[in-house]
């Protein structure tokens, strides 16, 4: 059963109605809501938006200095050349790719991958071939999402026109969308599937036998799979994750890769990032962006030609978390069902012995000053009412070892 229309994020959502989740209110927004009129045990501490406080690399400035410019001039909607090079360049190096990107075919510029991700349901739609449309017959068009998922894919999904089917976790846990129910007749309707991985919350990194099984389902139906790869460069572990491209073949059909400079290079504030893949899909969605979408300013282009070239910076900040994660191994270590993530920057702890995640976010600023985000307001509840985020508290580990090294006891203690 189809769950109800989202409502638009002005619109109040009557008690009775089942809360829709963040594709039709910001996370944040609900947090400041829940939090009002709570005074702070002790000074604030944001552990609640996933923005790396770690240093910026330390070219950024000369970089934007020599290329001023730039802001005076409009920017080509489909990004400098230089800098569609150094991406395609960049997944070169990062992946074991069957060939090499097309710069000019294969490679799209983009305001933050946020913006890229929202439009993309829109184009997918657009994309609709006449074999689609008889697989999909009198079926509204629909658009697979994990769940919890970051709140840019139903907002994608809903401004699309398109039923958002959330999919379901495996009994097995690990956090990855159960591909078995990627049934024919789910596969017929839908024209894109958002994946994450690592993923947002959990950490959880697909291995490549998913990913291939993924886009061999969703090739042979059609589906466009949309693949979110913004902390593929923060993994925990030995070995860095696989990207969808590795597996989508030599001509990336159906496949499309984005990803940012915000979490690899500790600069969410450039709003500078790139999708690669589908060319037909490249193409339509260059076009598109050229009247629809914000332009990014050359000068924000030449910081992320040298970000994607260096690699030095993004091992620092990668060993930083890994730090911060040594720190939370031994904080909380069995406690809230805390297992160290695969990969990503965010705790993703089972709170529901003290309330679940709103009573615990309630808790810990009022106690500590922590501010974290429940679950549940990353989720969407499922026809059965049940919010599979509901038990859980999301903490973004983004500020620096000594911050970290304090917070999280604090966290502890708020929590007893």
């Amino acid at each position: 059963m189809p769950e109800p229309r989202l409502k638009g994020a002005d619109e109040t959502i009557p008690a009775a109605v089942p809360d829709p989740g963040p594709a039709a209110r910001s996370p944040f927004v609900r947090l400041t809501e829940l939090l009002a009129g709570i005074t702070p045990g002790k000074p604030a501490l944001s552990l609640a938006v996933g923005e790396p406080r770690h240093a910026m690399p330390d070219f950024v400035g000369g970089v934007l200095a020599a290329h001023l410019d730039g802001f005076g001039r409009y920017p080509a909607g489909k990004g400098l050349p230089e800098f569609r090079r150094a991406a395609g360049e960049w997944f070169s190096r990062r992946y074991t790719l069957p060939r090499a990107l097309d710069p000019e075919r294969e490679v799209l510029v983009l305001n933050g991958s946020r913006e890229g991700l929202f439009f993309a349901a829109l184009m997918a739609r657009r994309l609709i071939s006449p074999k689609k449309r008889a697989l999909m017959g009198k079926s509204e068009p629909a658009v697979l999402l994990p769940n919890p998922f970051y709140a840019a894919y139903g907002a994608g999904a809903e401004a699309a026109g398109c039923e958002s089917v959330d999919l379901p976790l495996p009994p097995g846990g690990g956090w990855l969308p159960d591909l078995d129910a990627l049934t024919p007749d789910l596969l017929d309707r839908a024209i894109a599937i958002y994946f994450a991985s690592p993923a947002n919350p959990q950490g959880t990194i697909a291995p490549r036998a998913y990913l291939e099984r993924l886009v061999a389902l969703c090739r042979a139906h059609e589906v466009m799979v949309f693949a979110d790869e913004c902390y593929s460069e923060i993994w925990l572990g030995e070995e860095p994750p696989t990207g969808v491209l590795e597996v989508a073949g030599g001509d990336f059909e159906g496949v499309v890769a984005f990803n940012s400079l915000s979490k690899r290079s500790s600069l969410p504030g450039l709003r500078c990032g790139f999708c690669a893949g589908d060319a037909r899909f490249i193409e339509a969605f260059g076009e598109f962006r050229n009247v629809a979408a914000p332009q990014v300013p050359e000068p924000l282009q030449w910081v992320g030609i040298a970000a994607l070239a260096d690699e030095a910076h993004v091992s620092a900040s990668r060993d930083l978390y890994k730090a911060k994660f040594d720190v939370a191994d031994a904080v909380l270590s069995g406690r809230f069902g805390y297992e160290r993530p695969d990969g990503g920057f965010f705790l993703w702890l089972d709170v529901a012995s003290v309330g679940g995640g709103e009573e615990a976010a309630k808790k810990l600023w009022q106690r500590e000053g922590l501010r974290t985000v429940p679950g549940g307001y990353l989720c969407r509840s499922g026809a059965d009412g049940r919010n599979p985020g509901a038990d859980y508290l999301r903490i973004a580990l983004v500020q620096d070892l000594a911050t970290t090294q304090a917070a999280l006891p604090r966290l502890l203690a708020g929590l007893s």
